[in-house]
């Protein structure tokens, strides 16, 4: 199973490349920070979407996404959060929002900084942001993938360039 990870998109323009990646998974997770409820429709047409709102998203999308989830994929329990807090101390803030769940992978953004790091058998995966160098030295997302009961990340790099741009629509 193959499942395209993105957080941190902003209602900005996203990499074509990464909506091309995104046709070939089974999943969509979305980490938070859609700003706007259309931009989560562009999501749903490709794939079928998981998301949580994060800390830049209005009442609309907090309305029909949770804060935190936690989901079973293939045997995996998943837990998926936006986090806040500073970029250094998102990472500490996400695993204590996870401390007393069984979760074999954490799925999370805010920071615009990918992560790929397993702690005390835990994967904390932040594809980072396709969209907002802020934090980052380039834009990012991610694709997980479980094969054999086991899950392994990557992180896409795209720099930004006009010529990976894509301005979308709903």
């Amino acid at each position: 199973m193959r499942i395209g990870v993105v957080s941190d998109t902003h209602s900005h323009m996203v990499p074509q490349q990464m909506l091309d990646d995104f046709k070939d998974v089974d999943l969509i997770v979305h980490a938070g920070d859609f700003c706007s409820a259309a931009d989560l429709k562009i999501f749903t047409k490709i794939k079928e979407v998981r998301a949580v709102f994060g800390n830049m998203d209005g009442l609309e999308l907090r309305q029909i996404l949770p804060e935190r989830d936690t989901f079973e994929i293939e045997g995996l329990n998943v837990g998926l959060y936006h986090g806040h807090g500073s970029a250094g101390k998102v990472l500490d803030i996400v695993k204590d929002e996870f401390k007393k769940d069984k979760v074999d992978v954490v799925i999370f953004g805010h920071s615009h900084f990918p992560v790929n790091e397993t702690i005390n058998h835990v994967l904390y995966f932040n594809p980072g942001s396709p969209t907002d160098i802020v934090r980052a030295p380039y834009n990012s997302y991610g694709i997980l993938e479980i094969k054999d009961g086991k899950i392994s990340g990557r992180s896409e790099e795209r720099r930004v360039g006009k010529e990976c741009r894509y301005r979308w629509s709903p």
